[in-house]
């Protein structure tokens, strides 16, 4: 099938959808009204309640359910084929996806900003609130630790990042004082420091690509201990979660505002490159629509729908939907572009990432030879292309797949792309390389934020005053996501925290099916249809629960003691939490929530502008 009918056919659909299933939900299941106070309105504290503009929260919000998620997921789902992928992500974000991120918004906004594990307290049961916090903190430990090896990988893959993504800090910093404190538009100064930052990625690509030495940081230790902590990747991994300490505590538009509306327009100018190139290069799939896997593979269903989380649907986005953005929008109406719009756009970047794994990566492959890219060879010293540059990557057994080769197919199949509108290769590697790790670190320190504001509700539901202070549950938050990332493995400390990443994708898709249930109780409650919810919360407590359960079987009879508690730990929370729901479905419909305590009032608020 022809790749720019597929992209053109998937764009159209989505905007369709936007404009008829999205706005059917936004308009008369939700009935959206700018006359409800936002909660940033109400509560306007400055750091975390502030109002701010459709396309800053928008931009916040996309970057951060992004991440790597839609990247690696149909990067690694491509293996059973190009078809199915492509079918999960266009159909699930439609209309699971997108309903599943809005739904949590619309409810967290109508519960002052509230965390979608707090609001299960209150529309199921104090104890379903409880269990919902328990797997929010264990899914956010989890995603702190891999997301900030991640992004170490592709520093030490790509050292021609790391120029640009560091500087991309201090311009978000200057670029939200001067809207803040001066009312400057964000528009103007986040173009320039958008020019800025593609100067540092050639800049980096071709002058100055940044990299850590390996050193021994404590003498004398275990020498096991001593060359994981040599690693570069280890370094980078502590270096970024110091980051994310300082990042979670600032004010929202200190940094992260204008940081993620930074990346919002690079992710909107990287598109359209790869599209672009799309158009001109016109890419054979070179990928089978339908591949058999080998013996060592997981079965594809359930594992495509497990394996594809932020493209399609991850129970991530709810964790941002209700603690971040619904605090920032200003008004009700905005929430349906953010909610349900800016998931389709991240569904478009999946459909983007599975053309180039499956296309623009027959163009060739390449490796860094003393500083400089060279293509891959065959036996014969002939560059490889079409399907034999596709199975460079994806003809080996799934136990020989690496994170960083399923990094590097969409990097390397995207930068071809781009090479057909002019853009140099070395280049357009550093482009698409610098924009998935400018997503990993979004993602990683909005996770710690959401972590902080986890670690505060169940130090309030369990009545552990001391936890409710800011800077203490921070470093909860970065210590046990550190912990996670440090974990001993094959490679010595920092290689174990890949232990644990079979456990990230079924816990994601659960939580996802748990935020169905609160979003489902919302409704019966204020007598609204929930049809729509059935076959998503279906699908999203069977599927996930399905995987865990053929892991935990797997991991049993591997003898790994710590993934099986782990899964069947999850797996208990999950079912208690579903027993919760039954035992109430029948009781709740049409009866309210109580409502909210009054505001404390001695809430500073803030005098400044609007962001």
């Amino acid at each position: 099938m022809d790749t720019v009918i597929i992209a053109i056919l998937s764009f159209f659909g989505f905007i369709i959808a936007y404009n008829t299933y999205g706005r059917y939900l936004a308009r008369r299941i939700f009935a959206l009204s700018s006359d409800n106070v936002a909660p940033s309105v109400e509560v306007n504290d400055g750091v975390d309640y502030v109002p701010t503009r459709r396309s800053v929260v928008f931009g916040h919000h996309f970057t951060s359910i992004a991440g790597t998620g839609p990247i690696v997921g149909p990067a690694i789902a491509v293996f059973w084929g190009w078809l199915p992928a492509l079918l999960w992500v266009l159909f699930g974000s439609v209309f699971i996806g997108a309903v599943h991120d809005l739904g949590s918004l619309v409810v967290s906004m109508r519960n002052r900003g509230q965390t979608i594990g707090d609001i299960a307290g209150r529309m199921i049961s104090p104890r379903a609130r409880i269990l919902f916090l328990l797997i929010l903190f264990f899914t956010l430990m989890v995603v702190m630790g891999i997301f900030g090896l991640v992004i170490a990988v592709i520093f030490s893959i790509y050292p021609q990042t790391v120029l640009a993504v560091w500087i991309a800090m201090p311009l978000a910093v200057i670029v939200g004082w001067l809207n803040y404190k001066h009312g400057a538009s964000l528009a103007v100064p986040a173009i320039v420091a958008l020019v800025i930052l593609y100067g540092a990625i050639y800049f980096g690509a071709y002058h100055l690509p940044l990299s850590i030495p390996g050193v021994e940081l404590f003498a004398g230790a275990d020498a096991t201990l001593t060359e994981g902590l040599r690693s570069s990747v280890v370094i980078w991994t502590l270096l970024l979660l110091v980051y994310c300490f300082i990042a979670s505590i600032l004010p929202v538009w200190t940094l992260l505002q204008p940081r993620d509306f930074i990346n919002s327009n690079q992710l909107l100018l990287t598109l359209a490159l790869l599209g672009g190139g799309l158009v001109a290069a016109r890419p054979d799939l070179v990928a089978p629509a339908l591949n058999t896997p080998p013996p060592d593979a997981p079965p594809i269903l359930p594992f495509l729908f497990i394996t594809i989380a932020c493209g399609a649907i991850s129970g991530f986005h709810c964790l941002v939907s209700s603690g971040t953005s619904s605090k920032q929008l200003r008004t009700e109406r905005d929430a349906h572009a953010v909610g349900y719009g800016a998931m389709l756009v991240e569904g478009m970047l999946a459909v983007l990432v599975i053309l180039a794994c499956c296309a623009g990566l027959g163009m060739g492959v390449y490796e860094t030879q003393n500083g400089v890219l060279a293509p891959v060879t065959d036996t014969a010293g002939a560059p490889l292309a079409g399907a034999a540059a596709w199975g460079h990557y994806y003809s080996g057994g799934w136990r020989e797949m690496e994170l960083a080769s399923q990094v590097g197919a969409f990097v390397e199949g995207g930068a071809n792309m781009m090479s057909a509108v002019g853009v140099p290769l070395a280049f357009g590697v550093g482009i698409v390389a610098v924009m998935v790790a400018s997503f990993a670190a979004t993602t990683l320190d909005t996770s710690t934020r959401l972590q902080r504001y986890v670690v505060q509700e169940l130090a309030a539901a369990t009545g552990v005053k001391a936890l409710g202070n800011k800077y203490l549950a921070t470093s909860v938050a970065v210590i046990a996501g550190g912990t996670i990332a440090m974990i001993s493995g094959p490679s010595g400390p920092g290689s174990g925290g890949l232990i644990l990443w079979p456990l990230f994708g079924a816990t994601n898709q659960l939580l996802a099916g748990l935020a169905f249930l609160v979003v489902a109780f919302y409704l019966i409650r204020h007598s609204k249809p929930v049809w729509f919810l059935a076959v998503p919360l279906l699908l999203m407590v069977v599927l996930p629960a399905w995987a865990m359960g053929y892991q935990v079987l797997g991991w049993y009879e591997d003898g790994n003691g710590l993934l099986v508690g782990v899964g069947v730990a999850v797996m208990i929370l999950q079912a208690w939490m579903v027993l919760e729901g039954a035992l109430l479905w029948r009781r709740a419909k049409g009866v309210l929530p109580e409502p909210l305590p009054p505001l404390n009032q001695s809430v500073a608020v803030s005098e400044g502008p609007a962001a």
